[in-house]
């Protein structure tokens, strides 16, 4: 799952990307300083993992990651080929969801693309970009599925519905994914790789002195965002501070974070935000070779989730034996946790549930 980075150019986007992902990608004062993507694998920090490793003490811990990717900055007409945007705009298509990084201070030697500080001007100019882009996508697209209707190609008809109501939604300057849809609608929508209809997540990248107060700056964005898309996550870090963190083993970053006053990198939020964001579960299997979580989205039935172990388990899935983790450190061990009462054995309609510890019986 790929989680892009984009915004402004001189935003904070390569220094917060160099941060997460403890890489050295150029952040430079200067627009354009990065133009291909840069990615990353980033651990999810998930403290059951820890829990589950202290208990069974494998030989590896493994824990489910997601891919960070450091977009280049989008200007003002973007959409029309500006900055290289075009180019730009195709990386994001690329991504299943969106962190925008808006800067949220004054700094008179970090140069801003438009001369002036202004976080919702900012969001606006990228949102307009992305929403250009799309209104220019659908449009081609509609006429090529009017031609279709028109001879005859009746499964084409739901299709074009699904686009003239975006567009419609497009050219009222909303973003796609606040257009209302029908489930049925949705999943159409879903196959026409809309950049408006991803998930967003939006950062605010404050000045280290203020990344313990509510600027001026801060306030006004998170107000507008409470109002524009009340369910997107807004996480306030500053980029300088994470970075300078990063550098830190776990005992110098513990030590820095409670000198900063704070319980726990920034960082951990912006991950933890995105593996939400898509929606995403954790189950776990354990062992004394190793002790994995792995990814699937929520929703997943237990073949599938197998599946994602290995193509045969799911091919000739049995059962799932299945424990709560909570249930499981309770017990102190599966012995004790199927003699509790406390592990089931569940068939091939169980969806899987996010925190459960999960043996596969198959057989190919």
């Amino acid at each position: 799952m790929k989680v892009g980075i984009i915004g402004l150019p001189n935003a904070g986007k390569s220094t917060l990307f160099n941060a997460l992902t403890k890489s050295n990608a150029p952040a430079e004062n200067f627009p354009f300083c990065t133009i291909e993507p840069n990615q990353g694998v980033v651990k999810v920090p998930d403290e059951r993992v820890d829990v589950l490793s202290q208990m069974y003490q494998p030989k590896k811990t493994t824990y489910t990651t997601v891919n960070f990717v450091d977009i280049a900055g989008l200007v003002k007409n973007a959409s029309k080929g500006e900055g290289l945007g075009n180019m730009f705009l195709s990386h994001i298509r690329q991504m299943n969801a969106c962190a925008h990084v808006i800067r949220c201070y004054e700094d008179e030697n970090i140069a801003h693309v438009l001369d002036k500080i202004d976080p919702i001007e900012d969001i606006e100019i990228i949102h307009y970009e992305l929403i250009l882009a799309d209104i220019d996508v659908l449009e081609r697209r509609i006429i090529k599925t009017q031609k279709a209707v028109k001879s005859g190609d009746k499964a084409q008809s739901d299709i074009l519905s699904v686009m003239e109501k975006i567009k419609d939604c497009l050219l009222n300057g909303n973003m796609a994914n606040k257009c209302a849809l029908t489930e049925e609608e949705t999943k159409i929508a879903e196959t026409l790789d809309l950049l408006t209809l991803k998930p967003f997540m939006y950062i605010a990248n404050v000045a280290e002195d203020e990344a313990h107060i509510d600027s001026e700056l801060f306030v006004k964005l998170r107000d507008y965002l409470k109002e524009y898309d009340p369910q997107a996550p807004i996480i306030k870090i500053s980029a300088k501070i994470e970075q300078e963190l990063s550098a830190f083993d776990e005992d110098e970053k513990a030590i820095y974070l409670k000198e900063l006053g704070f319980d726990s990198p920034g960082l951990d939020k912006i991950i933890s935000a995105g593996y939400k964001l898509l929606d995403l579960v954790t189950f776990f299997t354990v062992g004394q070779d190793e002790v994995k979580a792995w990814t699937i989205t929520k929703g997943t039935k237990a073949p599938k989730a197998a599946g994602k172990i290995h193509s045969d388990i799911e091919r000739g899935f049995i059962r799932a034996e299945v424990t709560d983790i909570d249930k499981l450190l309770e017990a102190g061990g599966e012995a004790k946790a199927r003699e509790m009462g406390y592990t089931r054995i569940e068939g091939k309609e169980y969806v899987v549930d996010d925190g459960d510890v999960v043996y596969f019986r198959f057989n190919v």
